[in-house]
């Protein structure tokens, strides 16, 4: 079966039209690339049904299942598995379990489009459009050493106080001994690295350029 353009197989599974696009509910932050467009349409389709949550919740399971149902995984990712049989077995399989026609119709959208390897590109990219709705904001730290619980309260305060009222700080750790000593802040879509490791490079070309 021929690959149907994104956008189509989008018309006939979320009822995005070209009519009815200006009706389309804008996402709390905007992203891109095929996972993003995927997400910004459930996220759109849920939102008019009132459905976000049990849609977040059931692609949580699906996230679950896929972890331990080696069957179904390996029935997902079969490239000798016609889409048509892919499409049919999904929607088959999860309206037996009473899922959300927009999450059934997402699985089903993929499958046709040949596109289940993006899968948890989608449910990822999904999980940011609810953390932004529900004022969150994804802040990822990365330090030389783990920090200690007294270091790890100084920073959360230092970053709280750039948020907006409404906003909550959603703090993930890393540790990269590579990068010697500082640390690297990834908040939102904002970079910062004041990592040593980087000053150190900063430096050395600044040598030798003068030299």
């Amino acid at each position: 079966m021929a690959t149907r353009r994104f956008g189509t197989s989008m018309v006939r599974q979320f009822s995005t039209s070209v009519a009815v696009r200006s009706k389309l509910v804008a996402p709390p932050i905007h992203l891109f690339g095929i996972e993003g467009r995927y997400a910004h349409a459930i996220y759109s389709a849920a939102s008019k049904e009132k459905k976000l949550e049990v849609v977040e919740k059931e692609i949580k399971e699906i996230q679950s299942t896929l972890k331990t149902d080696v069957k179904l995984r390996e029935f997902m990712t079969n490239p000798v598995v016609k889409r048509s049989d892919k499409r049919d077995t999904l929607q088959l399989t999860f309206k037996k379990k009473n899922y959300a026609s927009i999450t059934v119709n997402l699985l089903a959208a993929l499958a046709e489009n040949g596109r289940l390897n993006k899968l948890n590109g989608v449910f990822n990219a999904f999980d940011k459009l609810m953390s932004a709705h529900r004022g969150e904001v994804l802040c990822c730290v990365t330090t030389a050493k783990p920090l200690d619980q007294v270091h790890l309260k100084e920073l959360r305060t230092a970053l709280e106080a750039f948020f907006k009222k409404g906003e909550v700080l959603q703090l993930e750790t890393k540790v990269d001994p590579s990068i010697i000593g500082g640390m690297v802040v990834n908040i939102g879509d904002r970079y910062v690295d004041m990592s040593t490791a980087t000053k150190i490079k900063t430096y050395t070309n600044l040598i030798q350029q003068a030299v």
